[in-house]
């Protein structure tokens, strides 16, 4: 896979087989992965750790050498995605009161 014919996109990134494996301890795949930084506040923090999800589809480029494409998925820590829907839902409730 040439540098050319990878764009990065935010939150995406690709691994690519090594084929030039020099040492048992080399990485079997290697690549990138492009972080929006500017956006924190949908991530998740576990012990000061920030924690993504990660997802990866099996794709072949021009050349047919097989990579895979790489997303990380942001989301609200459940019990602050619980705590939004009943407040969300709690609104509207009361269409009745005159203020």
């Amino acid at each position: 896979m040439s540098e050319k014919e990878f764009k990065e996109y935010p939150d995406g990134g690709s691994l690519k087989a090594n084929t030039t494996k020099k040492l048992e301890s080399s990485p079997d795949y290697w690549g990138s992965i492009a972080i929006d930084l500017s956006n924190t506040t949908a991530v998740q923090v576990v012990d000061g750790l920030s924690v993504f999800k990660i997802s990866g589809w099996k794709k072949r480029n021009s050349a047919g050498q097989t990579y895979l494409s790489l997303a990380i998925n942001r989301w609200v820590p459940e019990h602050d995605a619980i705590a939004e829907r009943k407040l969300s839902s709690s609104f509207g409730q009361d269409d009745n009161v005159p203020f």
